[in-house]
């Protein structure tokens, strides 16, 4: 590779350098500081996120092949990486207060983080199966660490060993896969993966390679059969670390999964739409039903991002640039209603620690009426319920499985809203028509309230001025295609 070559990559790649730089240097600032410049260090993060952002936007436009074709910069990665960038930035914002509150202000906290982030921009950019093997590994590196973040806790340490093991055994599934696939087609390129496809189709190997890797993938997405460790890990984790779980990884893994599927894997529709439709009917259906008797309501939360991942999966199923328009309009609004929703979880606190019943919530309308309210949005949207966005992403999905004929999964999709309805609207029942519990300790604060009210507003007014975000996602579906 020449020094010519060497930089043309360099510069499509800025905003994976840029986080890598920025996050060593920070981490030096850190080591030598201490705990005392820990929120100065989060703050220095966020700009960090803010500056990557930058280097995304003004990157090199078109679609860019680096670093041996390993990478691949396009309109598709730049939208998800802005999106998982987004995600990152706004659960540390979050965090700061809450950190504060249960004396875990560390300055690794921000700096995991990053690293995490950093992994997540490497998987959505892998135009190679190694290179999505790194980035899924930097990414479930700092995860594991974050998940017993607050190790003097056994719940916490309990999260991160369950995470670990069951990702260690999921890595080893993804690489067995991988390994099959490099076998049988003796490239690990996607590029040349997809050439071999094309011109001998699917063996037997083949198959069962794209079988143990997508389960591999379907792990990093919490979808079923692959989900056991998402409501235990949800409960143990600081509650900033669950809304990050919820928030950037599951986006950055299902860019990937989008990569795979119609990267390497495009000629191969007709093996790999069974194996998805399956596990998106399956976690439709148990993110419906296994929720309702929850009375934690972090695993509450588990349990609906496992139903909208399945809703999410449903545009892959349909296998056409409008599903996948369907499937980013569908994970940008996801993101939304995450982060609001566990800014009100973080506010449920009493008596110096924090709470977790549903029936902690009882009421909320009369000691705090604004937070009850944004939290209602945030239910009714997550259930679907029309003008908010989140029944605009179902539609986008639901109408690219009906124009793709898979009626089907349309119904199935449909009926599970239904009953997942029921625990969201159950939460707002017990707001406002149940006696009140006692009062929290205090409102959420500056940055947090800002982030809400944001949230808020992105729900209630996507459906009035839906024009940028659906462009976008229509330009970055498209470059999948081509």
């Amino acid at each position: 590779m020449t020094d010519a070559q060497l930089l043309i990559d360099a510069q499509a790649f800025a905003p994976e350098l840029s986080l890598a730089i920025g996050g060593m240097l920070l981490l030096l600032v850190g080591v030598f500081s201490g705990d005392r410049f820990s929120e100065t260090v989060t703050w220095a993060c966020v700009a960090l996120f803010a500056l990557t952002a930058f280097f995304v936007i003004n990157g090199a436009e078109g679609r860019v092949l680096a670093f041996g074709d390993g990478m691949i910069a396009d309109p598709f990665g730049r939208f998800m990486k802005l999106t998982v960038l987004a995600g990152s930035a706004l659960t540390l914002l979050m965090s700061i207060e809450y950190l504060r509150d249960e004396k875990l202000t560390r300055f690794e906290y921000p700096l995991l983080v990053v690293m995490s982030t950093l992994g997540m921009l490497v998987m959505i950019s892998a135009n190679d199966l190694i290179v999505l093997y790194l980035g899924l590994e930097l990414q479930s590196l700092a995860l594991y660490v974050l998940a017993s973040f607050a190790r003097d806790r056994a719940k916490s340490s309990e999260a991160g060993l369950k995470y670990f093991v069951l990702g260690a055994l999921s890595s080893g599934m993804l690489l067995y896969g991988a390994s099959l696939i490099y076998g049988f087609t003796g490239s690990t390129n996607f590029g040349a993966i997809a050439s071999v496809i094309s011109a001998g189709g699917m063996s037997i190997g083949l198959v069962v390679g794209l079988v143990f890797l997508l389960a591999g993938l379907a792990f990093k997405v919490s979808a079923v059969p692959f989900h056991m460790w998402t409501p235990d890990v949800y409960e143990g984790s600081p509650t900033p670390v669950t809304a990050f779980f919820a928030a950037a990884p599951k986006l950055a893994a299902m860019a990937l999964f989008l990569r795979v599927v119609f990267g390497p894997f495009a000629g191969a529709s007709h093996q790999w739409f069974q194996i998805i439709a399956l596990i998106s009917v399956a976690s439709m259906i148990l993110g419906a039903v296994a929720a309702i008797g929850q009375a934690n309501i972090k695993r509450l939360m588990a349990y609906s991002s496992i139903g909208h991942m399945g809703y999410a999966l449903l545009g892959f199923a349909a296998a056409t640039p409008e599903g996948v328009e369907g499937v980013l309009i569908y994970l940008v609004i996801y993101l939304a209603m995450t982060i609001g929703t566990f800014i009100i979880i973080m506010m449920m606190r009493r008596n110096g620690r924090a709470v977790e019943d549903i029936r902690d919530l009882s009421g909320l309308s009369e000691r705090d009426p604004t937070s009850a309210y944004l939290l209602a949005i945030m239910m009714f949207s997550l259930a679907g319920i029309p003008p908010l966005a989140g029944f605009f992403g179902k539609w986008f999905v639901f109408l690219a499985v009906v124009h793709a004929h898979l009626y089907a999964l349309a119904i199935i999709g449909f009926v599970t809203s239904v009953i997942g309805a029921y625990y969201y609207i159950n939460i707002v029942r017990l707001m406002f028509f149940e006696k009140p519990a006692a009062a929290f300790e205090k409102p959420p604060g500056i940055v947090n309230a800002a982030l809400l009210g944001a949230s808020g507003a992105f729900v209630l007014v996507l459906v009035f001025v839906p024009g940028p975000l659906v462009d976008a996602a229509q330009a970055a579906a498209q470059s999948l295609f081509r």
